[in-house]
């Protein structure tokens, strides 16, 4: 009865795997680890750091190689090159988005991150149109990130010098200025439903309801009122988890590196003083804030592996040939941590993004927003909020750590999706 039963299982995983070798036999993939049946590479990947063990396999794969996630095939992107040619040189062919089984049950292709076809491009295309016709990329988005910049420090202010974990407080700017473009309106940092908002979307949120009218009985029109709520999910929380969340990590890099945040402070003494409130025509002027900004996104690696692609047609790249749907995974650790393009990528130096004369020096390299066809919608906001925040909390606090500067750990607590920070607590101390 045993050797029944094992004949039995070994017989379903050969048919199994004959059912996936002919479905994939049109293409040629590169080569990768050798899957098992069923489980795939399962067994080679380390789960909880799957960035980490990517870099391990393109030691001995090269740039383009194969997982199997499962019995599904993935073709990994790893490095500049081949991630330029494949989402900046032909990013029409590689501007499918991958699945989520459990995204995937939740927001059944709507929205603009996790959808595709005509969906996703009416979608993205209607999303930025409204954004841009409410302020997104004009002075009048600056005033608004200004406006709850200043509501910050006086929140910062309330605690006196004490210790303090920033979390809440640092996603209440972006935040409240998605809420003021979608919505017309911002909340009080002290509202109840504020804080349980800003709770939904620490832990994975979904938006309910929303004022807007759409095409409710056009069962043919992409603007359902499933899609327009799943959109305004997407872009409160792309837009207020990231810029939060980077900010979190920067402001512990900063403790971890006072002579860092010493030297940004002295250039905003000298180019923007006490007077007056920090604007996005600062920037220019301030090379080595632009620096700091730009090394912390680096470091931190907010999205080790970006959101998964597909191809939308069989497409031959390089000596392979992808079919059609198949899954592509970018590894955007292998740009922001690349040996060559910055020197001792493990270390955090401003100098990354500084010439010798001191000079903001770009980076090709530097995909944090992801690039082509799927680069993140808020790029430019998100941009404008980090410079604002950060300038803005800096000149008016020292940043204050509990401990001694060696001793914080700058570790991320986990590295999944996402890389994120420890929780700490810190002190604003006013200059």
């Amino acid at each position: 009865m045993a050797l029944f039963i094992v004949l039995v299982v070994c017989l379903s995983c050969l048919i199994l795997f004959s059912l996936w070798n002919r479905r994939h036999a049109k293409g040629k993939l590169p080569p990768g680890p050798t899957p098992l049946p069923i489980i795939g590479n399962m067994l080679q990947l380390d789960i909880k750091n799957i960035a980490k063990s990517l870099s391990t396999l393109a030691k001995d794969y090269g740039p383009v190689f194969t997982v199997h996630f499962g019995m599904k095939p993935t073709v990994v992107l790893y490095g500049y090159e081949a991630v330029k040619e494949a989402l900046i040189d032909r990013a029409e062919e590689f501007s499918g988005r991958g699945s989520y089984p459990v995204i995937d049950h939740i927001f059944q292709g709507l929205g603009i991150v996790f959808s595709n076809g005509d969906i996703w491009k009416q979608t993205r295309r209607f999303s930025l149109t409204v954004l841009r016709n409410m302020g997104m990329g004009k002075k009048t988005i600056e005033d608004r990130i200004k406006e709850e910049a200043l509501c910050l420090i006086d929140e910062l202010k309330k605690t006196n010098g004490s210790p303090c974990d920033p979390t809440f407080l640092l996603s209440c700017v972006p935040c409240n200025v998605i809420a003021s473009v979608i919505f017309q309106n911002r909340f009080d940092y002290g509202d109840e439903k504020f804080h349980t908002l800003i709770h939904y979307f620490h832990e994975n949120f979904r938006l309910v309801s929303t004022p807007w009218i759409q095409e409710k009985h056009n069962t043919q029109s992409d603007f359902t009122m499933d899609n327009l709520i799943i959109t305004i999910w997407d872009l409160f929380t792309a837009g207020t988890e990231t810029t939060s969340t980077t900010m979190k990590y920067g402001l512990l890099l900063l403790l971890k590196h006072p002579e860092v945040s010493a030297k940004v402070q002295e250039e905003i003494e000298r180019v923007i003083g006490r007077d007056r409130s920090p604007c996005m025509q600062d920037r220019s002027r301030m090379p080595y804030t632009d620096a700091v900004l730009h090394e912390i996104q680096r470091y931190i690696n907010l999205l080790p592996i970006d959101l998964p692609h597909t191809v939308i047609q069989d497409v031959k790249f390089r000596e392979y040939v992808f079919p059609k749907g198949t899954e592509i995974m970018v590894s955007l650790t292998s740009l922001l941590y690349d040996e060559k393009e910055f020197p001792n990528p493990q270390k955090f130096d401003p100098g990354h993004f500084l010439d010798e004369s001191g000079n903001f020096k770009k980076s090709d390299h530097f995909m944090a927003f992801s690039a082509g066809k799927r680069v993140c919608v808020g790029e430019g906001l998100a941009r404008m909020e980090l410079f604002l925040i950060l300038t803005s909390i800096l000149q008016h606090f020292t940043l204050k750590p509990l401990i001694d500067p060696k001793d914080i750990d700058t570790t991320p607590s986990t590295i999944g999706l996402g890389s994120i920070p420890p929780s700490y607590e810190l002190c604003f101390i006013p200059v």
